[in-house]
């Protein structure tokens, strides 16, 4: 019986020696584990930030052209104002089902579709006839110009491989802060020295190239599929931030404490509600609420409002200083906010490559401190403080802005899994957006009640000449001109001093700011749920 143990024994060797060579072709798999190369993804990240750029570009270079519009179509304040809410509001619509619309019709197509929507919309708003044409071709340019942004934070999470993501939302980054900084300058030229029709018609052949390069260049990524739309979110999150950017956006005029705006609040706060409580309880939610459980992420997204709050309303107010304060045009003003733009511009690369090295924490309260200096600096602010002041400080504001706004962006998504990548992607630019214009709301709002404190407190130094007068003051002041001249250059100062104490608000807020940072992850976030899905 020994024998055939003995057999036994000696079998399973000659069974293992026959399949020995099967092993050979193990290294085959070693090229598919190792890092892409930078221009395998590169290439395709640009074609996504240059898409996403045009988009974020168009929010801002609008602004400068609206006195010109308003002036050939023969329209008042509020009706033209018209032509940059309609855009806000019709972006906050669209925002919400982008995370859907990415992963149920497929990221790569949502994008060049919104790159056709967005090009159609801005050849038809350069031919408009009209206010009432242009304000409806706007809404059409903004249902791409909505999509784009969001749609293209989720591609760079599936184009760039784990350990470049810093670089990778470095140069995103690009298109959120360098665009609105570019826009004045951009606008400024082409309304001052061309045509403001050419800032819609610019659009075309970039978006051309941009939707050629997107169809050749970008790869395919996989759908979710069968998701179905959950009709009652969309409708909720729609109406509440409907009525919250509508109230916000006309607030100033209508009256923060009119029943129009009051009543927007109420059925905006309530429709919010109301979403959430849908949001958790159905199985396919529009936009999962849930992932504010992840700390990480919920720290992140309010690191970003508070930047993008304070971001926003540096670029609304130092150029309405400079040229409401300081008389200067609108394309020379656009020069002086140039530098801090290519500021920013040049840091946003440096600071991704910081976040894949250290992670977020440090380039985060780093930033945010330098951000708070420097927008402490600002409120120095006054009819006589210099270009080169303005420069230097505007400067030193986005030297901070670029080395915390990617690092606290990218650590906001790194910790998101692959899988809800759309959906988080979609709730970091509701954020920005609605940030944006609450803080430039509220911002405003305190302006308005600095300036009439100001004022009344200067108007009782001011001599009292009325007409025909002979007063001393009156005749040494030019008579009545002196004093209109006196009271001008008043407003001046007190609308100065005023915009100072918001410079000194924000500044505060920014520092404050630092602890919530010093609360981010140390090192380099690692995300779950497998490799980008992308075929």
């Amino acid at each position: 019986m020994s024998a055939p143990a003995t057999v036994v024994n000696r079998r399973p060797p000659q069974r293992r020696a026959a399949p020995a060579p099967a092993p050979a072709p193990v290294p085959s798999p070693a090229p598919a584990a190792a890092p892409p190369t930078t221009g395998s993804w590169l290439l395709p990240l640009s074609v996504v930030v240059v898409g996403m750029f045009m988009a974020v570009l168009d929010t801002s270079i609008v602004n400068v052209a609206i006195p010109r519009i308003q002036t050939q179509f023969g329209a008042s304040n509020d009706d033209v104002q018209w032509v940059v809410t309609a855009y806000t509001l019709s972006m906050g619509v669209v925002v919400p089902v982008s995370g859907w619309l990415g992963d149920r019709f497929g990221l790569r197509r949502i994008y060049n579709l919104a790159l056709v929507l967005f090009i159609g919309g801005s050849a038809l708003c350069g031919v408009a006839w009209g206010l009432n044409s242009l304000i409806l071709f706007r809404i059409l340019q903004a249902v791409g110009g909505g999509l784009l942004p969001a749609i293209s934070m989720a591609m760079v999470y599936r184009i760039a491989p784990r350990e470049r993501i810093g670089m990778a939302m470095g140069l995103y980054g690009l298109g959120i802060v360098f665009a609105p900084a570019l826009g004045p300058t951009l606008g400024g030229y082409l309304v001052e020295y061309v045509d403001w029709r050419l800032i819609f018609y610019i659009n075309v052949p970039i978006g051309i190239l941009g939707l050629v390069a997107a169809l050749v260049v970008l790869p395919h990524f996989r759908s979710g599929g069968g998701q179905r739309l959950d009709a009652l979110g969309f409708a909720t999150i729609c109406s509440s931030l409907f009525a919250l950017l509508l109230a916000l956006s006309e607030g100033s005029s209508w009256g923060w404490t009119s029943y129009r705006v009051l009543g927007l609040f109420a059925v905006g706060a309530l429709a919010m509600a109301i979403f959430v409580v849908v949001e958790l309880s159905v199985e396919q939610p529009m936009l999962d609420v849930r992932l504010f459980r992840i700390w990480a992420f919920t720290n992140s997204t309010l690191l970003i409002g508070i930047l993008m709050a304070g971001l926003f309303a540096g670029f609304f107010y130092v150029p309405l200083f400079i040229q409401e304060g300081q008389g200067t045009g609108a394309f020379d003003t656009g020069l002086i906010l140039l530098p801090s733009a290519l500021v920013t511009a040049a840091l946003m690369p440096i600071s991704g490559r910081l976040y894949d090295r250290v992670g977020a924490r440090w380039p985060a309260a780093i930033g945010l401190l330098i951000t708070a200096y420097g927008t402490y600096l600002m409120h120095n602010l006054n009819p006589d403080t210099t270009r080169g002041q303005v420069v230097m400080w505007m400067s030193i504001r986005s030297l901070g802005m670029g080395l915390a706004m990617m690092p606290i962006m990218t650590g906001a998504m790194a910790v998101v899994p692959t899988a809800m990548v759309a959906r988080a992607s979609a709730l970091s630019n509701i954020v920005q957006r609605s940030s944006a214009a609450l803080g430039l709301a509220v911002l405003t709002s305190v302006l308005t009640s600095q300036q009439a404190q100001q004022f009344s407190g200067r108007a009782a130094l001011l001599p009292a000449v009325a007409p025909g007068s002979t007063s001393l003051q009156g005749v040494a002041n030019g008579g009545q001109q002196g004093l209109l001249g006196l009271i001008r250059g008043t407003q001046v100062w007190v609308f100065g001093a005023a915009v100072d104490d918001l410079f000194l608000l924000t500044a505060g807020i920014t520092a404050v700011a630092v602890l919530l940072a010093l609360l981010l992850p140390h090192g380099p976030a690692r995300r779950t749920g497998g490799p980008p899905p992308a075929d």
